[in-house]
């Protein structure tokens, strides 16, 4: 089981600091770092792994995590930015212009033509913005439930349930029940990407690690998981602001 380790300071010693999070991890081989959307820096580690032994990889990842973390610092505040006027789910090769009307009462519908109609109060935009939220959610329940389950069965899985929510840190997961979460911003990744962690989770059905094993097994249902598994990495970059930035009152 994943749990959080204390909040450490990211480059000790200087005189502005950006906080990092340690998540210890049973799955994980080896130390990984990641930098998500509004700079928030995450440092995946073994279990048991020495806190001296974190504060060297971090350091020799300084640069590479001032990059990023500067890249982020640079986007304007999500909160700020306009509704979308438009929205692509690469997924399922579908695209809407966005419409807003007025509406005492906000709800997204459906039109002919490829128009979503959003009816919103215009001065309460965190309403519309957890609207289209909710609208995602069902667009995923309606695209990932059949199409993890055609998966499994061309590869002979087997699963308990499928949850789908919206993760800030995880595309998706795999319990010891056979519970198999997948994030709703999937989405917006090209569908060769979706199959591929698809694959991956089905995968821990069978072997709840990442060893040597899994990943063979890895590549009998996917030959190009390296390739596709680091596009994944970088799949962030395109999920709108909107999806993943809750409002600050």
């Amino acid at each position: 089981m994943d749990r959080p380790a204390p909040q450490l300071t990211l480059f000790d010693g200087r005189a502005t600091t950006a906080p990092f999070s340690v998540r210890e991890s049973g799955r994980a081989r080896r130390l990984t770092v990641r930098v998500y959307p509004g700079g928030r820096v995450e440092v995946t580690v073994p279990s048991g792994t020495r806190p001296d032994v974190v504060a060297g990889f971090v350091s020799r990842h300084r640069d590479w995590i001032e990059r990023k973390v500067a890249m982020f610092a640079n986007r304007p505040d999500p909160s700020r930015e306009p509704l979308p006027e438009r929205i692509d789910l690469q997924a399922i090769a579908r695209e809407w212009q966005v419409s807003y009307l007025p509406g005492s009462r906000t709800r997204v519908q459906l039109r002919g033509g490829g128009e979503l109609e959003v009816r919103c109060d215009a001065a309460r935009q965190a309403d519309t913005r957890q609207a289209l939220r909710d609208w995602l959610v069902e667009e995923a329940r309606g695209a990932l439930e059949p199409w993890i389950a055609g998966v499994a069965r061309e590869g002979g899985f087997a699963y308990e349930r499928v949850q789908l929510r919206r993760q800030r840190t995880r595309w998706g997961s795999c319990s010891r029940s056979g519970t198999i979460s997948l994030n709703v911003s999937l989405l917006f990744q090209p569908p060769e990407v979706v199959r591929y962690l698809l694959v991956h989770e089905l995968c821990h059905t069978r072997h709840m690690n990442h060893s040597s094993r899994y990943w063979r097994l890895v590549a009998e249902h996917e030959p190009d998981y390296e390739r596709l598994d680091r596009a994944l990495t970088r799949g962030w970059q395109h999920v709108p602001a909107w999806v993943y930035q809750e409002e600050r009152p």
